[in-house]
């Protein structure tokens, strides 16, 4: 029918999410629900992924939202892209609620219990920018694509990257540096 809308999985272009982000800034309700609806489970999938508990990646997930109403005029598509924009806002809201967490309650590990959703990176490599960065990793030497996964994945600080690798923190910051100059080199290609 012509005046159906399309379903929700339909993919969505770049432009539109930046679009949605700056309309957002001016307060348009509709298309801060339009970003959610696009955005929500992929944004809940990589907070999943970095505190490993549903209920705190859901916190992480809205905490995000929140500061993407509050805040989607901090959003320059002249220095990055939408998609990053929002990954960005749900880590560190995801990395705040852990370490917080952690400093709460001596002892604290995050569960390793296993969830059925698919985590981010797997969602991530089913779509087109997906497959551009699983080719782009793929040029990366496999300790060097271990690294970039283990930081900006499973959510480890350059610090503790050095100490899980026995390597100085100088290095992993170096190492991590030049890994992302090599994707972001690849990916505009």
């Amino acid at each position: 029918m012509p005046n159906d809308p399309p379903p929700r999985t339909a993919p969505f272009a770049a432009d539109d999410t930046a679009g949605l982000l700056l309309r957002c800034a001016g307060g348009d309700r509709a298309a801060f629900r339009l970003l959610y609806d696009r955005w929500g489970g992929r944004l809940n999938g990589i907070a999943l992924r970095i505190t490993r508990q549903t209920g705190l990646a859901a916190d992480a997930t809205q905490d995000a939202f929140v500061q993407v109403w509050q805040q989607a005029s901090r959003f320059d598509p002249a220095r990055g892209s939408a998609e990053a924009f929002l990954i960005s806002l749900v880590r560190y809201r995801a990395l705040d609620i852990v370490r917080r967490r952690a400093r709460e309650i001596p002892g604290y590990e995050p569960s390793e219990q296993s969830d059925d959703t698919p985590d981010a990176l797997a969602q991530l490599v089913g779509s087109a920018e997906g497959a551009a960065l699983r080719r782009c990793l793929g040029l990366l030497d496999a300790e060097r694509q271990r690294l970039v996964v283990m930081a900006f994945v499973e959510g480890l600080s350059h610090s503790e990257l050095a100490e899980n690798l026995s390597v100085p923190l100088g290095t992993v910051k170096s190492w991590i540096r030049r890994s992302l100059l090599s994707l972001r080199e690849c990916l505009a290609t």
